[in-house]
């Protein structure tokens, strides 16, 4: 059965001036409109393509892919603020996503903003809506992820605890202060590391891996960059863990101990003004 608000494989079964049509099972046939059919297509033929609603709510296919689908969590930037219906977010098709107001909660959302958002079928009116409010659309599922498993992390609010994250587009998660040095923002996007899954299924996340894993190919990153720069950079151990995170995107400990590893196998020198190959 077809899903709106996600990709599907579907069969063309039907023709017109406007584009082919697709069999979407209970949804009905769906036009696949003529700006994204291809030479190869005909009818009888498979396609994958996203079902959402048009600009007068009709079910309608595309062969573009969204930036996220139904029942994902993602961060996406606002284009337009209606007086009456609510924000257009681009989620990179040509008709806009709409978050109501009603699903805005109590914030203030301008032109331009980076809202993070839960994707899902508004079951009153069929339309793929967004909302602010994800504690209701955290998946159910119970994750399934390994120790220092990397997965993509979104960060979405400030606890006394930590920063709230999405993991994976679909999981709750909480990095704590401890685990990072950087200061987030609400919008940040970046590969964490799982450090834990609770057993309620939330997650604990880390900034970094953990362990002396990590070490070796942040050495070699750290080479690899000497190399590229004429065998010297203006960081050493005395660096700001914001300048590191910067140029390096790791932490100041694992960068720490990787210039501690290739201090010790002689690799490079460590001076007051940064680091140069031995």
């Amino acid at each position: 059965m077809a899903t709106l608000g996600k990709t599907n494989t579907l069969k063309i079964v039907d023709s017109s001036d406007h584009g082919f049509y697709l069999d979407a099972g209970d949804l009905g046939q769906i036009l696949l409109p003529n700006a994204y059919i291809e030479t190869t297509m005909e009818i009888g033929t498979e396609v994958e393509v996203f079902l959402y609603n048009d600009s007068e709510d009709r079910f309608v296919a595309t062969t573009e892919t969204p930036l996220v689908q139904a029942g994902e969590i993602a961060c996406l930037t606002v284009v337009n603020v209606h007086p009456r219906m609510g924000a257009f977010l681009d989620w990179g098709l040509q008709k806009d996503l709409l978050l109501p107001y009603r699903e805005q909660g109590d914030r203030s959302i301008r032109t331009g903003d980076k809202i993070v958002v839960a994707v899902f079928e508004d079951e009153h009116s069929n339309r793929i809506v967004a909302s602010t409010r994800l504690n209701r659309h955290f998946s159910e599922e119970m994750p399934n992820y390994s120790p220092n498993q990397p997965a993509d992390v979104i960060i979405f609010g400030k606890t006394p605890l930590g920063y709230k994250a999405v993991v994976d587009k679909r999981f709750s998660g909480l990095l704590f202060h401890g685990e990072t040095s950087t200061r987030l923002r609400y919008g940040d996007q970046f590969t964490g590391y799982i450090k834990k899954v609770h057993e309620d299924g939330k997650i604990d996340v880390l900034r970094d891996p953990s362990g002396y894993k990590r070490v070796e190919p942040i050495a070699q990153q750290i080479l690899d960059r000497l190399e590229a720069s004429g065998g010297k950079l203006p960081f050493n151990d005395k660096s700001s863990p914001q300048a590191i995170r910067d140029e390096f995107n790791i932490s100041k400990q694992a960068f720490k101990q990787a210039l501690g590893t290739l201090y010790k196998q002689r690799r490079i020198v460590i001076s007051k003004t940064g680091i140069e190959l031995a």
